[in-house]
Protein backbone atom coordinates (compact mmCIF):
# COMPACT_ATOMS: atom_id res chain seq x y z
CA UNK A 1 0.00 0.00 0.00
CA UNK A 2 1.30 3.43 -0.94
CA UNK A 3 1.82 5.48 2.23
CA UNK A 4 2.11 8.79 0.39
CA UNK A 5 -1.69 9.16 0.21
CA UNK A 6 -1.97 10.06 3.90
CA UNK A 7 0.57 12.86 3.60
CA UNK A 8 -0.18 16.22 2.08
CA UNK A 9 2.37 18.92 1.32
CA UNK A 10 2.09 22.09 3.35
CA UNK A 11 -1.05 23.79 2.10
CA UNK A 12 -0.45 27.12 0.42
CA UNK A 13 -3.47 29.33 0.79
CA UNK A 14 -4.28 30.97 -2.49
CA UNK A 15 -7.68 32.33 -1.55
CA UNK A 16 -7.63 35.93 -0.38
CA UNK A 17 -9.93 38.90 -0.64
CA UNK A 18 -8.39 40.73 -3.58
CA UNK A 19 -10.76 43.67 -3.10
CA UNK A 20 -9.57 44.16 0.48
CA UNK A 21 -5.89 43.86 -0.45
CA UNK A 22 -6.35 46.27 -3.36
CA UNK A 23 -8.25 48.84 -1.25
CA UNK A 24 -5.53 48.80 1.42
CA UNK A 25 -2.86 49.70 -1.16
CA UNK A 26 -4.63 52.77 -2.61
CA UNK A 27 -3.03 56.17 -2.12
CA UNK A 28 -5.01 59.20 -0.99
CA UNK A 29 -5.02 60.59 -4.55
CA UNK A 30 -6.36 57.31 -5.89
CA UNK A 31 -9.10 57.27 -3.27
CA UNK A 32 -10.05 60.85 -4.21
CA UNK A 33 -10.10 59.92 -7.91
CA UNK A 34 -12.36 56.95 -7.18
CA UNK A 35 -14.66 59.13 -5.08
CA UNK A 36 -14.86 61.77 -7.84
CA UNK A 37 -15.62 59.08 -10.44
CA UNK A 38 -18.28 57.62 -8.17
CA UNK A 39 -19.93 61.02 -7.59
CA UNK A 40 -19.69 62.28 -11.18
CA UNK A 41 -21.03 58.98 -12.51
CA UNK A 42 -24.17 59.04 -10.37
CA UNK A 43 -27.76 60.09 -11.03
CA UNK A 44 -27.85 62.54 -8.11
CA UNK A 45 -24.90 64.42 -9.66
CA UNK A 46 -26.58 64.54 -13.08
CA UNK A 47 -29.84 65.75 -11.53
CA UNK A 48 -28.20 68.42 -9.36
CA UNK A 49 -26.02 69.63 -12.20
CA UNK A 50 -29.08 69.85 -14.46
CA UNK A 51 -30.96 71.83 -11.78
CA UNK A 52 -28.03 74.23 -11.33
CA UNK A 53 -27.70 74.75 -15.11
CA UNK A 54 -31.46 75.33 -15.41
CA UNK A 55 -31.32 77.93 -12.60
CA UNK A 56 -28.25 79.56 -14.20
CA UNK A 57 -29.94 79.78 -17.61
CA UNK A 58 -33.29 80.94 -16.21
CA UNK A 59 -31.72 83.62 -14.02
CA UNK A 60 -29.54 84.98 -16.82
CA UNK A 61 -32.38 84.99 -19.34
CA UNK A 62 -34.66 86.70 -16.80
CA UNK A 63 -32.03 89.33 -15.98
CA UNK A 64 -31.29 89.95 -19.69
CA UNK A 65 -35.02 90.44 -20.43
CA UNK A 66 -35.48 92.75 -17.41
CA UNK A 67 -32.43 94.77 -18.44
CA UNK A 68 -33.78 95.22 -21.97
CA UNK A 69 -36.85 96.98 -20.47
CA UNK A 70 -35.01 98.80 -17.68
CA UNK A 71 -31.30 99.55 -18.30
CA UNK A 72 -30.79 100.32 -14.59
CA UNK A 73 -31.88 96.78 -13.59
CA UNK A 74 -29.27 94.30 -12.31
CA UNK A 75 -27.23 93.07 -15.27
CA UNK A 76 -27.04 89.33 -16.11
CA UNK A 77 -23.67 87.92 -15.14
CA UNK A 78 -23.68 85.51 -18.11
CA UNK A 79 -26.07 86.65 -20.87
CA UNK A 80 -26.71 84.63 -24.01
CA UNK A 81 -24.63 82.81 -25.46
CA UNK A 82 -23.68 81.84 -21.87
CA UNK A 83 -19.92 81.94 -22.35
CA UNK A 84 -19.20 81.74 -18.59
CA UNK A 85 -21.39 78.64 -18.28
CA UNK A 86 -19.53 77.05 -21.19
CA UNK A 87 -16.23 77.89 -19.51
CA UNK A 88 -17.37 76.37 -16.20
CA UNK A 89 -18.62 73.19 -17.88
CA UNK A 90 -15.44 72.91 -19.96
CA UNK A 91 -13.36 73.34 -16.81
CA UNK A 92 -15.39 70.62 -15.09
CA UNK A 93 -14.99 68.26 -18.05
CA UNK A 94 -11.26 69.02 -18.35
CA UNK A 95 -10.66 67.87 -14.78
CA UNK A 96 -13.23 65.16 -14.26
CA UNK A 97 -12.51 63.38 -17.56
CA UNK A 98 -8.90 62.43 -16.73
CA UNK A 99 -9.79 61.67 -13.09
CA UNK A 100 -12.57 59.31 -14.18
CA UNK A 101 -10.16 57.68 -16.66
CA UNK A 102 -7.60 57.17 -13.88
CA UNK A 103 -10.27 55.46 -11.82
CA UNK A 104 -11.31 53.30 -14.78
CA UNK A 105 -7.69 52.30 -15.41
CA UNK A 106 -7.36 51.27 -11.77
CA UNK A 107 -10.58 49.28 -12.04
CA UNK A 108 -9.19 47.51 -15.12
CA UNK A 109 -6.00 46.73 -13.18
CA UNK A 110 -8.09 45.40 -10.29
CA UNK A 111 -10.08 43.23 -12.73
CA UNK A 112 -6.81 41.80 -14.08
CA UNK A 113 -5.71 41.01 -10.52
CA UNK A 114 -9.06 39.31 -9.83
CA UNK A 115 -8.74 37.25 -13.02
CA UNK A 116 -5.19 36.22 -12.09
CA UNK A 117 -6.35 35.30 -8.59
CA UNK A 118 -9.24 33.24 -10.00
CA UNK A 119 -6.78 31.45 -12.28
CA UNK A 120 -4.52 30.56 -9.33
CA UNK A 121 -7.48 29.31 -7.30
CA UNK A 122 -8.66 27.22 -10.26
CA UNK A 123 -5.19 25.72 -10.70
CA UNK A 124 -5.06 24.80 -7.01
CA UNK A 125 -8.57 23.32 -7.19
CA UNK A 126 -7.58 21.28 -10.25
CA UNK A 127 -4.51 19.98 -8.42
CA UNK A 128 -6.59 19.06 -5.36
CA UNK A 129 -9.18 17.26 -7.52
CA UNK A 130 -6.41 15.26 -9.21
CA UNK A 131 -5.06 14.28 -5.79
CA UNK A 132 -8.54 13.26 -4.61
CA UNK A 133 -9.06 11.21 -7.76
CA UNK A 134 -5.73 9.43 -7.20
CA UNK A 135 -6.79 8.69 -3.65
CA UNK A 136 -10.22 7.41 -4.75
CA UNK A 137 -8.68 5.26 -7.47
CA UNK A 138 -6.26 3.84 -4.91
CA UNK A 139 -9.21 3.07 -2.58
CA UNK A 140 -11.04 1.36 -5.44
CA UNK A 141 -7.98 -0.81 -6.11
CA UNK A 142 -7.69 -1.69 -2.44
CA UNK A 143 -11.41 -2.54 -2.22
CA UNK A 144 -11.14 -4.75 -5.31
CA UNK A 145 -8.10 -6.49 -3.78
CA UNK A 146 -9.91 -7.04 -0.46
CA UNK A 147 -12.99 -8.40 -2.23
CA UNK A 148 -10.92 -10.77 -4.35
CA UNK A 149 -9.14 -12.06 -1.23
CA UNK A 150 -12.47 -12.53 0.57
CA UNK A 151 -13.83 -14.45 -2.41
CA UNK A 152 -10.81 -16.81 -2.28
CA UNK A 153 -11.12 -17.41 1.48
CA UNK A 154 -14.79 -18.33 1.65
CA UNK A 155 -16.27 -19.33 -1.65
CA UNK A 156 -20.04 -19.38 -1.38
CA UNK A 157 -22.41 -21.41 -3.40
CA UNK A 158 -25.01 -19.60 -5.32
CA UNK A 159 -28.35 -20.49 -3.90
CA UNK A 160 -31.70 -20.06 -5.53
CA UNK A 161 -34.11 -17.81 -3.68
CA UNK A 162 -36.28 -19.81 -1.31
CA UNK A 163 -33.62 -22.53 -0.67
CA UNK A 164 -32.24 -23.09 2.81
Amino acid sequence: MDSSFGRHPVAVHVIKNVNEVYENELTRGQRVADWVAKVVGSWPFIIWQSVIIAIWLTANIYLAIKMSFDPTYFQAWDPYPFILLNLVLSFQAAYTGPVVMMSQNRQAEKDRLLAEHDYKVNLKAEHEIKELMKHLNHQDEMMALILSRLDKLSPTEKKEPGQS
